[in-house]
């Protein structure tokens, strides 16, 4: 039997979302501070700048996190790799290699309680159900989903998106069903939701963070000639046509986000 007052509701923290077997356990204010630290964590907490924590619920289903992302596993949790032999391996290491993700993720499961290490970075629940079963997503953005989501390496499909793009030639594509746990650069109040229906979006610079795979992702000019592009100062704009949906985050590179 467990008891913790991880759920419960103190001065210090909450749970302030869930979706699934996860939660987000947000700290609200940094009372572990010395006298030279105070004024930063009061401003910090009042900016929503706030140490958050992922906590999973395991009751027999099961869950896979980012290398180095556990903290603590209470109760009757086991753990082992996502490896299925030697092909696998390799298949994974050079997935890893071209997409910035770590190669081994390890799968935890049993009955008990999953707290994932703290981070600055905020935490956005997806479920597939809503990206018709698919979405890709920016480099570094995974932390978490159920088991039961299948994790692939998406390619380009034209040269031009990988090099003029700012979005590299490959990125981490996330199919089946369950819900994906995202650390994102900023909340969720600030992300646009775009949904294309047989149609286009044109942003100027990597500012999507995940988008449907149905999506047609190509680099064009930004008007119909190059000496036109370079009059309006744009030059090149990243353009998704098709039918599906998109997060940009448009003030992601005027908002650092601080490391623990």
């Amino acid at each position: 039997m467990i008891k913790t007052n991880l759920f419960d509701s103190t001065p210090v923290h909450k749970i302030v979302d869930s979706a699934g077997c996860f939660s987000v356990l947000e700290y609200e204010k940094d009372i572990s501070v010395t006298p030279g630290s105070a004024v930063t964590a009061y401003y910090s907490s009042q900016m929503n700048i706030r140490k958050r924590q992922v906590v999973a619920n395991l009751d027999g289903n099961g869950v896979v996190l980012q290398s180095g992302a556990m903290q603590m596993m209470i109760g009757a949790v086991r753990t082992a790799t996502n490896v299925k032999g030697a092909t696998d391996l390799m298949k994974k290491f050079v997935g890893s290699k071209v997409t910035g993700e770590s190669a081994i993720k390890p799968r935890y499961d049993g009955k008990g309680l999953l707290v994932l290490e703290p981070t600055y970075r905020y935490i956005l629940f997806q479920n597939l159900a809503d990206w018709k079963g698919s979405l890709v997503i920016e480099d570094g953005l995974f932390l978490a989903c159920d088991d039961s989501v299948d994790m692939k390496v998406a390619s380009r499909k034209s040269i031009s998106s990988a090099v003029l793009g700012g979005e590299g030639l490959f990125n981490t594509s996330l199919s089946g069903s369950g819900i994906v746990v995202l650390e994102s650069p900023v909340p969720a109040e600030e992300l646009i939701v775009v949904e294309l229906d047989q149609d286009m979006i044109r942003i100027d610079g990597n500012m999507a963070i995940a988008w449907s795979s149905t999506l047609e992702f190509t680099v064009e000019k930004a008007t119909s000639t190059l000496i036109g592009s370079a009059a309006s100062g744009e030059g090149f704009v990243n353009v998704y046509r098709g039918t599906g949906r998109i997060l940009i985050a448009p003030v992601a590179q005027n908002r650092p986000v601080p490391t623990p």
